[in-house]
């Protein structure tokens, strides 16, 4: 099947108007020649510039909220691509991020790409809202987009979603300092992502490496791709998403290395295939 787009999906963290650091990721994102970019985390108002010099021949979007972390979102000249900002996923709060929502024509078949990055920290607060917000990304498709194209749709929901469970401290031990507390493990959020997928007609994509995340010794599942059943994509070694930057470095120094001057979140990269 032929390549209808490509996509690249990177949480860069902290992504601020700084020089030399940014000049590399912006190469890297160059070396994977995505039809459409994600970037999470953007923290700096003038960070357009830098993609705009690396990156000649993209558009470029950027959401806007009270929130200091936006999503930045860029498309290869000649994509056809509308794009909008959704404040319903900052499920009413004004300091969450909002979603970017990408609608890609492709031969006259319309893609629609919701890109998240939902609240963190596995507090009760972070959990909810992350629950609010990924509820709110299904019931977009089924309330809404579904109705349009007479559930027809081409829906891909992906991003940060920050699936890392909930810690949840209801006391203490007798007249010890040692906490109560119930634990939902980020494999079962991740098992309750999947199975609203399915409710939904879609389903979590497959990566090449279950692991995107990792801060020292901690390492997570939380960035992911939700896609429409009937999508097809470009399979890499079995799986339809593939996992770059640190994940592919066997070499524990090199993982830490690459760490340091790119992100602490791997990039994912997918091709949709035309239908």
């Amino acid at each position: 099947m032929a390549k209808a787009f490509s996509v690249a999906s990177w949480n860069v963290e902290h992504f601020k108007n700084v020089g030399a650091t940014n000049e590399e990721r912006v190469a890297f994102i160059v070396e994977q020649d995505p039809d459409v970019v994600a970037i999470y985390e953007v923290e700096g108002a003038e960070v357009w510039r830098e993609l705009m010099e690396g990156m000649p021949g993209y558009s470029f979007f950027i959401t806007e909220g009270q929130n200091a972390q936006e999503i930045l979102l860029g498309t290869r000249s000649g994509v056809t691509a509308f794009v909008t900002q959704k404040i319903e996923f900052q499920s009413r709060d004004a300091f969450m991020r909002p979603g970017a929502l990408m609608t890609v024509r492709v031969d006259k078949v319309d893609y629609t790409l919701l890109f998240l990055h939902v609240a963190s920290m596995p507090a009760a607060r972070g959990f909810g809202l992350r629950a609010d917000m990924i509820e709110r990304a299904f019931d977009f498709k089924t309330s809404v987009l579904d109705k349009i194209t007479e559930n027809k749709t081409n829906f891909i929901v992906l991003g940060d979603l920050n699936t890392m469970g909930l810690d949840y401290v209801y006391g203490r031990v007798g007249t010890t300092r040692k906490l109560r507390h119930e634990r939902v493990e980020a494999r079962q959020e991740i098992s309750r992502l999947r199975f609203l997928a399915e409710e939904s007609g879609m389903r979590l994509l497959d990566k090449t490496h279950d692991v995107t995340w990792r801060d020292g010794r901690r390492r997570s599942n939380l960035d992911h791709v939700i896609a429409s059943e009937p999508l097809k994509f470009k399979k890499f070694g079995g799986a339809e998403v593939d996992v770059r930057g640190w994940p592919r470095l066997a070499n524990e120094a090199d993982q830490k290395t690459w760490i340091e001057r790119f992100s602490d979140h791997a990039l994912l990269y997918f091709e949709v295939q035309k239908r």
